[in-house]
């Protein structure tokens, strides 16, 4: 039963913590829009989500996580920071004189919509806890 209750929470986590880092990747490439040849960066959300819910059910060890032979080993496992992000560099729509590779309307329009589905996730998630809370309440 708690099991179930815990994957039910950790796939919306998981979602919090990958939208949040991707927030700041591309706050990192609005913020390096002037410096000469910075190539912006993203990554691909649905794959890295599909990755960070398969680490969580242990069905798969993505490349780039440890494996502990031993249960005296060091356990790597954790939050977001310890699932791989394969960045990806974005492709120039416009090549500038600089060799900087930021198109602001596209990480505007990036950063806002990622800020949307942060806020959606945010909401789904204290929506299944007022759930679960109103269900022990009643019980």
């Amino acid at each position: 039963m708690i099991g179930k209750l815990n994957e039910a929470l950790d796939f919306q986590a998981q979602a919090l913590r990958l939208r949040a880092e991707r927030q700041s990747v591309l706050a990192a490439n609005i913020a390096n829009a002037d410096t000469p040849n910075y190539k912006a960066v993203d990554f691909n959300f649905a794959q890295a989500l599909q990755t960070a819910t398969n680490m969580q059910s242990g069905s798969q060890t993505p490349a780039g996580v440890l494996q502990t032979t031993s249960p005296r080993h060091i356990s790597t496992a954790g939050g977001a920071a310890n699932i791989p992000v394969p960045l990806q560099f974005r492709a120039d729509a416009q090549s500038s004189l600089d060799a900087n590779s930021v198109n602001m309307d596209v990480e505007r329009a990036n950063f806002a919509d990622n800020a949307i589905r942060y806020e959606a996730a945010l909401r789904a998630l204290n929506q299944q806890l007022r759930t679960l809370q109103s269900a022990v309440q009643n019980s």
